[in-house]
């Protein structure tokens, strides 16, 4: 039954084969925010006009059609590996582990050429209707994981597309079975150790699990593009999105001041590896599985990590930090584990 609300929203996404060319949304998953927007550019009228001292409306055009925005989701223990993808331009499929139901995604940077997204976002009107605002060309030039003290992993998306459009017909949303998020007791996070890359997958050996409390962490991976390609003959529709500027990925901390754990790593320009995993719920039939997802950056720099006093209670210190290529691993790795055997 329909509410009029936003009870009834929907966003679904789908691989597209040619970037820009929309087709039907077969990936569904539940969300907390969006805040996509068609935003066209106008050309504004300034000729001069005996009579008349105000623009004519009928001289405004649009001229060229883009669309941005975010979209904020919890972390799915299923079903997030077509976005992790296109977020990472990585080319991983899933792999059974031995013969279970288990399965891995290795994603490690990649590239994005000829790699989009349609979205289509659900929006209900008080009605009860529910209009469907379809984008083509998406793709998602930053991205940032979550975890905070009490709360659940979350990923916010911010997005890039080519057009919208609203007369596509709204897909039957359709979501994976059984699908958990991950909470905060089920995170965990070591620094230093060494990384090491065996049959494409990256491991650290001799991290050490954080000793002091850490309350909030976050990752956040940007890929610069170039958005503004619009030609003559486009109909004000941008080309593709195409890479042109240096990839970061990076992380701050929100902890006690722990001086010789975290402090030093940036005094001493300490060059340390970062693992962060969350482990969810055993997968059934899994062989001992559990759904999981980590995230491991193996050269990572502190860049900030400032204790200030702010009055009788613990010192807080907030860190940054920035990873970088060591020139023998991938730069930073997301592994999935799930029982999803496709993107």
């Amino acid at each position: 039954m329909a509410t009029g609300s936003g009870l009834d929203a929907q966003i679904g996404f789908a691989a597209e084969t040619v970037v820009g060319t929309p087709v039907t949304p077969t990936r569904f998953l539940e969300f907390n925010t969006e805040g996509l927007a068609w935003k066209p550019t106008f050309v504004e009228p300034a000729g001069l006009r005996a009579g008349r001292k105000y623009k004519r409306a009928s001289r405004l055009v649009q001229a060229r059609k883009t669309v941005e925005g975010s979209v904020e989701l919890d972390w799915p223990t299923k079903g997030i590996g077509l976005i992790v993808a296109h977020m990472l331009g990585s080319a991983a499929v899933p792999q059974q582990i031995l013969a279970t139901s288990a399965y891995s995604q290795i994603h490690t940077p990649g590239g994005f050429v000829g790699k989009s997204l349609t979205v289509q976002v659900g929006r209900p009107e008080p009605s009860g209707v529910v209009r469907p605002h379809t984008y083509s060309g998406c793709k998602i030039i930053s991205w940032e994981i979550k975890l905070a003290n009490n709360g659940v992993a979350t990923l916010s998306l911010e997005v890039d597309g080519w057009d919208e459009a609203t007369a596509t017909a709204l897909a039957t949303a359709s979501y994976v079975p059984g699908s958990e998020v991950y909470s905060f007791q089920q995170g965990t996070l070591k620094l230093g150790g060494t990384a090491t890359t065996t049959a494409g997958e990256m491991s650290v050996a001799g991290g050490t699990a954080v000793a002091t409390v850490i309350t909030e962490l976050s990752i956040k991976g940007e890929t610069p593009m170039a958005r503004e390609r619009y030609g003559i003959g486009q109909s004000g529709v941008k080309r593709e999105q195409l890479e042109n500027d240096i990839p970061k990925i990076t992380g701050s901390l929100s902890a006690e001041f722990a001086r010789d754990e975290l402090y030093m790593l940036m005094k001493d320009n300490t060059t340390f590896a970062l693992e962060f995993a969350l482990t969810g719920s055993p997968i059934t039939d899994g062989g001992g599985n559990n759904f999981s997802v980590s995230v491991i950056v193996p050269a990572c720099k502190l860049k900030e990590a400032a204790p200030n006093v702010g009055g009788p209670d613990i010192v807080q210190m907030s860190s940054a930090w920035e990873g970088y290529d060591d020139e023998v691993n991938a730069p930073f790795q997301i592994k999935i584990v799930s029982d999803d055997t496709t993107l």
